[in-house]
């Protein structure tokens, strides 16, 4: 609250009538601003006394009764909180109304605590002159109707006129109280200690809005109160109200069945109001409806377990990685070197098949935990759709049709076109394996605006495909996107499908939404930001293949290869040689930086990996550039995204790689390092 918003204001005065004996107002506020611009909207209803600390406030006291203390929640030295316990404490003060004056601590437990240290109202910053002006002129009038009942008490020809204003001052404290509690965003009631639990005798207003019930509907209802707590919590708040038996405080969360026929979550806290001499008189209590409070929490656990399984799933996937680049390694050097018969060669073949699945899945791994490397571009979904049609027109069968619907001027996607084409294939073998008996998948595309549901503001394009499948449950429905989990039959389905399409939405900076009815079908929608360009034709470039040779280029002859994982380093070399490189391998950066200078110059090229103990690649290519500049070098990792730094020139090739893929990446560093 600022002087210039209260002294804009000119407040009609509604209090008693300007007399020399006129009610006085206690104002504590350490700001300056603060107390002439509030003393500008009472001073019509009473002598506003100012004090700009809790002591002062204290001072004041000991000089003359107050009407009402208006009281800063938040001051240096003694808080307002501290401030009316003192109050409170002192005999001749402990009934003057307090009214706490708030900009923070608006949260439900200090509410409860101002009520606890003697408050009566709370009034927050900044603050509505009308509205302040009404709720001081109340206690304004209950003091000077009090006062002028004293006076005439003494006066036996006046005791009646005293009744009737006291009475009619009452009326309208009542009529601003009940206003007041009706425009609060919970439920306030009052029960009786030694009654059943809720079963008030008092609810504010807005009842019937939180609940969809007036208070004499509810009592007249077959099912009470806690028969419409959700079963699974019934025990729960059962034992959490068992405190009302010692007279103590409570607070309770639970769903409770609203009229409407939906289970919402409520808030439910109480506190013992007690007289003069400590005895219990009644519970107090406040419902606040945190549904929305409650759903928020959900998505954001989401969110954190989603995160920490793609941590996980992206550590195994590094993994496998160096396991399968061996296992291949091996086994494309065994068909180079060893002469097989057709029936062994079938089997090997069989074998290579199932670990290039391997690597498949793998990649599928890194694809959930958002870790591969995608190469994003804008994609012409007419083009796009007719390939991934072509892909599918032989899995899907002869019962399910593909529908493809584009909205007119649909904008192209910013999209890695190979992941989404896999995404797209994944989604629609899941409609398919849905509907038994055959049916429609529809792909459906639009244009869409962010800003909502934790996707950033802008333009996004959507890709929903649809089916009128079994569907999905609700239990499971918060589960589909969790790696090797699937609702499919055992053996049916490997349950990264969905989470490879997700874990690909947030790396390329979109999301994934699924709506599912059992017995209706699915609805699984990609958003993906919508593309600043449009597509961009690009000339067939000669395939690195036609400039592979049988044997190394001149000049070209020794490689030091460095790689902790023996597997690995052990297949990479048998490659190597099998391609005619001399080679030096080494299991640690260490050992390849403390290198004689006159071994190092003979080095043609350095093949490193990247994650190592100790040191990584890059640095280990820093370092022995630093002894022979412009080295030619190669990164070689099964974990893509985990690559930082990289010096230039280098060239990174993925695990788990092929004889081919090796001689390529050499021939195209070669080249770079000639030119």
């Amino acid at each position: 609250m600022t002087p210039s918003t209260l002294a804009a204001v000119h407040v009609a005065p509604d209090g008693p009538s300007q007399t020399a004996a006129r009610a006085r107002v206690l104002l504590v506020d350490d700001d300056e601003g603060n107390l002439h611009a509030i003393t500008n909207v009472l001073e019509d209803i009473a002598e506003v006394v100012p004090a700009n600390s809790g002591e002062e406030a204290l001072r004041q006291l000991l000089k003359g009764e107050f009407a009402v203390i208006l009281l800063d929640v938040y001051m240096p030295g003694m808080d307002g909180y501290e401030t009316a316990q003192l109050i409170r404490a002192r005999e001749q003060t402990k009934r003057i109304p307090i009214i706490f004056l708030s900009a923070v601590n608006k949260e439900m437990e200090h509410l409860i605590r101002g009520y606890a240290m003697g408050a009566v109202d709370y009034v927050f910053k900044p603050v509505e002159p009308m509205v302040l002006h009404s709720k001081v002129a109340v206690f304004v009038d209950l003091y000077m109707m009090r006062r002028e009942v004293q006076l005439k008490a003494l006066q036996e020809q006046a005791l009646r006129d005293a009744a009737l204003q006291a009475e009619q001052a009452l009326r309208r404290a009542e009529q601003r109280q009940t206003a007041i509690l009706e425009s609060l965003p919970i439920v306030l009631y009052l029960e009786q200690c030694d009654g059943s639990p809720h079963a008030p005798r008092f609810v504010s207003g807005n009842f019937k809005a939180l609940t969809g019930f007036t208070l004499d509907e509810l009592t007249t209802q077959p099912m009470p109160w806690m028969d419409r707590v959700h079963p699974d919590d019934r025990a729960h708040v059962a034992s959490e109200l068992a405190a009302r038996q010692d007279g103590r405080d409570y607070a309770v969360e639970y769903r409770w069945l609203m009229a409407d026929g939906q289970y919402r979550y409520l808030l439910d806290q109480g506190v013992m109001l007690r007289d003069a001499q400590a005895d219990a008189l009644e519970y107090a209590g406040t419902l606040l409806d945190v549904t929305d409070r409650k759903e928020l929490e959900s998505q954001l656990l989401h969110a954190r377990k989603m995160d920490a399984l793609g941590q996980i799933t992206g550590g195994i996937a590094h993994d496998f990685n160096n396991l399968l680049a061996a296992v291949l390694g091996g086994l494309e050097t065994l068909q180079l070197r060893v002469p097989m018969a057709p029936e062994y060669n079938r089997l090997f073949n069989i074998t290579r098949r199932a670990a290039e699945q391997g690597a498949a899945l793998v990649a599928r791994l890194l694809a959930f935990a958002r870790k591969q490397k995608l190469e994003p571009a804008s994609i012409d979904i007419a083009k796009f759709s007719t390939a991934v049609t072509q892909l599918l027109e032989h899995t899907l069968g002869g019962m399910v049709a593909l529908d493809w619907q584009m909205e007119e001027h649909t904008w192209h996607p910013y999209a890695d076109a190979g992941q989404l084409e896999l995404a797209l294939v994944n989604l629609a073998i899941n409609a398919r394996d849905a509907m038994p008996h055959g049916g429609t998948i529809r792909v459906r595309g639009r244009n869409a605006h962010g800003g909502h549901a934790g996707l950033p503001a802008g333009d996004y394009v959507v890709l929903a495909v649809s089916d009128d499948g079994i569907g999905i449950s609700p239990d499971d429905l918060e589960r589909v996107t969790e790696p090797f989990f699937t609702t499919k039959a055992q053996g049916k389905g490997t349950g990264l499908g969905l989470s490879m399409v997700y874990g690909f939405a947030r790396q390329s900076d979109g999301t994934v939404r699924i709506e599912s009815r059992l017995g209706q079908g699915t609805t699984v929608e990609i958003w993906l930001p919508r593309a600043a360009q449009l597509p961009q034709m690009i000339a067939n470039a000669p395939s690195l293949s036609s400039t592979l040779q049988s044997s190394p280029p001149e000049g070209l002859h020794h490689i030091l290869l460095i790689d902790d994982h023996d597997g690995v380093r052990l297949t990479t070399v048998t490659l190597l040689e099998e391609l005619g490189y001399r080679v030096t391998a080494l299991a640690d950066g260490a050992q390849a930086v403390d290198l004689p200078d006159e071994t190092l110059e003979d080095v043609d090229m350095l093949i490193s990996d990247y994650a190592m103990p100790l040191m990584s690649g890059s640095e280990v290519i820093r370092q022995l550039r630093a002894k022979k500049q412009s080295l030619p070098a190669i990164i070689i990792t099964g974990h893509a995204d985990a690559i930082a730094n990289i010096p230039e020139s280098v060239r990174v090739l993925n695990k788990p790689f092929t004889l081919t893929q090796l001689q390529e990446a050499i021939v195209a560093v070669e080249a770079v390092q000639a030119a």
